[in-house]
């Protein structure tokens, strides 16, 4: 037993690590386009207006909403593993193409792919931790993890802005030096990632009952749909699902056009500044899951909501307030607005994305519940992509604060709520199979 003890530790620790790693390196595939924007707007090779370039972004946008609906249900049943690395792999592999071929349809193409790898990573990973940690303890670690995201985008902008502008002098360099680092993880995943506790001789985190010979072969003619079934039936998961279609286009907006917003408004930055500055956006997403996750601990006794609800009345202010300070060309400013920006939408950005799969706890539809969440999200982070290349920013920012505000109040009705609160049961499961326990938080 307490050989047992000190490997889960281990385990615990390498799987969080490597899948903390996997989910921030998809962030350099995903922000390389964004940055190659400031190079392929001067290009006079390869033209492309602000609508063609929002068009593909929405491209992007549209398969990786799919995506989240599709690889949940995938990941349930065929295990992360398979999923999440062959995600890895394919989106190192459309960046490299598009580092190397400047053509639309070639971009149209990879973007299409692109969106459909990356949204191998949330649900599939979330479902990898929920494997190696018991359901008292998801609530912490996946705050904790969910910095991860943020993280990425922290250092993945800089990164390409670097390799493109200040070493090799060209937008290309921002595709091809993000593969390189996927690349690199995919085979660090490969070595140091397991689906779950038994592929490595250790009993399971939270064992489920043995099986007769005649529920076991009802469980194996199960639909892989039948968890989707279930979560449709969820009000609490369909409303969370709703407030994260609503607060996604902000954050979105800001990941893909953030440079170009910034370079737009104050040009005296330089390429490699308007790449920087919104950085301070990601920064913040690094404090905001665990602030969030502490003052809904501390302050609410469990209750997620009240600290999401106040959160984003918080964001509907800075959000309202960014064009006018992008117009008073104060880097400092803007620096300070973008941090308090990302504290307020990263902190209820991680607890909604991350409630329904810790709600529903270990079993069988964990990582569908969070692709479900993470999709309505994504058919919401399309607008994101959309609107800064068809409007003008202050007309965008106007909308992302009224969407941040309709959140907040979706949310209100559900200001008790407690992760205890969702149901737990499956019967599309047998009975015995399913004995799961509540979430303690």
């Amino acid at each position: 037993m307490n050989k047992h003890i000190g490997t889960i530790k281990r385990w615990r620790m390498q799987i969080f690590l490597i899948t903390w790693i996997a989910y921030a390196a998809f962030y350099f595939t995903r922000k390389a386009f964004s940055v190659a924007k400031l190079g392929i707007a001067e290009d006079p090779t390869f033209m492309l207006d602000k609508m063609a370039m929002a068009n593909l972004d929405a491209i992007y946008l549209t398969a990786y909403a799919i995506g989240q609906f599709t690889w949940g249900m995938l990941a349930d049943r065929f295990g992360p593993r398979v999923v999440v690395l062959g995600g890895l792999l394919i989106s190192a592999g459309a960046a490299l193409v598009m580092g190397n071929f400047a053509t639309l349809p070639i971009f149209a193409t990879c973007m299409m792919i692109q969106g459909l790898a990356q949204s191998t990573g949330w649900s599939g990973l979330c479902k990898n931790l929920g494997s190696f940690f018991p359901a008292e303890q998801r609530g912490r670690v996946l705050g904790l993890w969910s910095s991860c995201y943020a993280f990425g985008g922290l250092v993945a902008s800089p990164f390409a802005g670097w390799f493109a502008y200040t070493l090799y002098g060209t937008w290309h360099a921002a595709f091809v030096s993000s593969a390189a680092v996927v690349g690199l993880v995919a085979v660090l995943f490969f070595i140091f990632q397991r689906n779950k506790p038994e592929d490595v001789g250790l009993p399971a985190v939270e064992p489920e009952p043995e099986l007769t010979a005649e529920e076991a072969h009802a469980q194996s003619k199960i639909s892989v749909l039948e968890p989707l079934k279930e979560i449709l039936r969820n009000r609490t998961v369909l409303i969370l699902g709703l407030a994260y279609f609503m607060l996604k286009p902000a954050r979105y907006a800001i990941l893909l056009w953030g440079p170009v917003i910034v370079f737009e408004q104050m040009p005296s930055v330089g390429k490699v500044g308007a790449a920087i500055i919104p950085t301070s956006f990601e920064l913040a997403g690094l404090l905001g899951p665990i602030m969030i996750g502490l003052a809904s601990d501390k302050l609410f006794g469990a209750r997620r909501m009240p600290a999401c609800v106040l959160s984003l009345l918080a964001l509907t202010v800075t959000l309202a307030l960014f064009m006018g300070a992008l117009h008073t060309g104060s880097v400092v400013l803007v620096v300070a607005l973008l941090f308090v920006m990302g504290l307020t939408l990263y902190g209820p950005d991680s607890m909604i994305s991350g409630a329904a799969a810790i709600d529903f706890g270990k079993a069988k539809a964990g990582a569908t519940a969070a692709g479900f969440v993470n999709g309505c999200g994504s058919v919401g982070a399309v607008l994101g992509g959309l609107l800064p290349g068809y409007f003008d920013s202050v007309t965008v920012f106007i909308i992302f604060a009224g969407c941040a505000l309709f959140s907040a109040l979706v949310l209100i009705p559900h200001w008790n709520s407690r992760p205890g609160g969702l149901r737990t049961h499956y019967p599309f499961v047998p009975n015995r199979a399913m004995n799961v326990k509540p979430l303690r938080t």
